[in-house]
């Protein structure tokens, strides 16, 4: 079987999957490639970045087997400037739905200078924002949003930056690209 590894940087509101029944927008309004790609796990709708997209099952498994604990680096706008202390809770762990987050990376990051989203953010004029960089090794289910609302931050613009050592870079909205040899080995490590 040929295999196909690709990366396509999801947009605000569309959906990570190629249909839905309700008519809104999903990968297939940007990839235009082989029709046995499915994505490697999921973003949300509101949620922004990188996605692999490959027919490789055997790959997908093993990035979506939670014991194999792979990096995914979040750049997270959320509200309010968290202090220290709340950057010491995320990087120890928070309780989501009852369970502690394993420990994760975090650190407050300069403006990354993302184009505006299509739907502009949630601004408050007496509330300022900042940007983090959290690094997870889990994926639960809308996780950032549940971390940093657990700490009195609540996310307002989310943009996955990095799997693995596989990076966003500077892949606008929408656009796709194959990747290089040496990035799908570093995928299988």
């Amino acid at each position: 079987m040929n295999y196909h590894y690709y990366i396509i940087n999801k947009p605000y509101n569309v959906l990570s999957q190629f249909t839905d029944n309700e008519g809104r927008a999903t990968l297939s309004d940007y990839f235009k490639g082989e029709k046995d790609i499915y994505p490697v796990g999921r973003l949300d709708k509101d949620s922004e970045g990188l996605l692999l997209l490959t027919n490789d099952n055997a790959l997908n498994s093993y990035l979506l087997n939670p014991a194999n604990k792979h990096e995914r680096e979040y750049y997270a706008q959320v509200e309010g400037v968290p202090l220290k202390d709340d950057l010491e809770r995320l990087k120890s762990g928070v309780a989501i739905e009852g369970k502690i987050t394993l420990p994760a990376k975090v650190k407050i990051i300069d403006d990354p200078g993302f184009s505006p989203r299509s739907t502009p953010i949630r601004e408050r004029k007496n509330i300022p924002t900042c940007w983090i960089s959290l690094t997870l090794i889990e994926g639960r289910n809308r996780q950032v949003r549940k971390m940093t609302a657990a700490i009195g931050h609540p996310t307002l613009r989310l943009i996955r930056v990095r799997i693995k050592n596989i990076k966003l870079a500077a892949l606008a909205p929408g656009e796709v690209r194959l990747l290089t040899s040496d990035e799908i080995s570093s995928l299988k490590k």
